[in-house]
């Protein structure tokens, strides 16, 4: 089975450790939710497994399809099938979305074979036009400038719609539902219920229970002071709504 794998990792911010010791499995085809107050390391974990330079790896290792995730740059570990949709995704004016995405398919393409004439464009409309159906998108937000002038909840069905297009084994959703009203969240999440299958491993990075009404994880698990210190199914969300971490905090610190 394919899996991400995730062994005792730790994890410097500008010197300061943040990640201390998180292990951490997720099998392909299956969504598991992280959840934790702020500061207890979850974006932290997103940008190490995408790579970002300011996360300095001192230990742990992770592993997605028997590669070492940690030896790749991150263009490389999105060949490999990993992709991350951002918090606060970055406006790029003069670039449609369309553009921006044939951009990234052609790339991933290039990289798999240096031959690669890259998609060609009236296959690349078709497929974009089914997946925008798909996800129940106006076909003109193809053609607008990326994030240019978004509302939070057209910045998060962007992310989507790339995540459909360029169709990662693992999907990293930082936040996602984070400043989206009641209409927006559902549009979201019916989106990444479209995806979900066999194929697609998911995790989602949330502070709070109110995405997982409408994506039902396979299991949840809790971050505090970066590690995972409480696991179960998606009743452990809903005893969070109800009863906050202090209870956690208390299990943890063995009072």
């Amino acid at each position: 089975m394919s899996e991400l794998v995730i062994k005792n990792l730790h994890v410097n911010i500008n010197g300061k450790e943040i990640l201390k010791g998180l292990n951490f499995t997720l099998p392909k085809g299956e969504v598991h939710a992280i959840m934790g107050p702020n500061g207890t390391g979850k974006s932290t974990l997103a940008y190490t497994l995408m790579g970002h330079p300011a996360y300095e790896v001192t230990e742990g290792e992770v592993f997605f399809n028997g590669v070492n995730v940690l030896e790749l740059e991150p263009n490389e570990r999105s060949i490999l099938g990993i992709f991350l949709a951002f918090q606060y995704p970055v406006a790029i004016p003069g670039v449609t979305v369309a553009n921006f995405i044939r951009s990234a398919v052609n790339s991933r393409r290039r990289a798999v074979n240096s031959d690669d004439k890259g998609v060609p464009l009236l296959e690349f409309r078709k497929e974009v036009k089914q997946k925008m159906e798909l996800l129940k998108m106006d076909p003109s937000f193809a053609g607008r400038y990326l994030n240019d002038g978004f509302s939070g909840g057209e910045k998060k069905r962007a992310e989507i719609l790339q995540m459909a297009m360029l169709k990662p084994e693992i999907a990293i959703l930082d936040e996602t539902d984070s400043g989206l009203d009641i209409d927006a969240l559902k549009i979201v999440a019916d989106g990444v219920n479209t995806l979900r299958g066999p194929d697609l491993g998911v995790v989602i990075i949330t502070h709070y229970q109110r995405i997982l009404n409408y994506i039902k994880p396979d299991y949840v698990h809790v971050m505090m002071d970066g590690k995972i210190v409480e696991s179960g199914n998606s009743d452990l969300a809903l005893h969070l709504e109800e009863h906050g971490y202090d209870w956690i905090r208390e299990k943890v610190n063995g009072y």
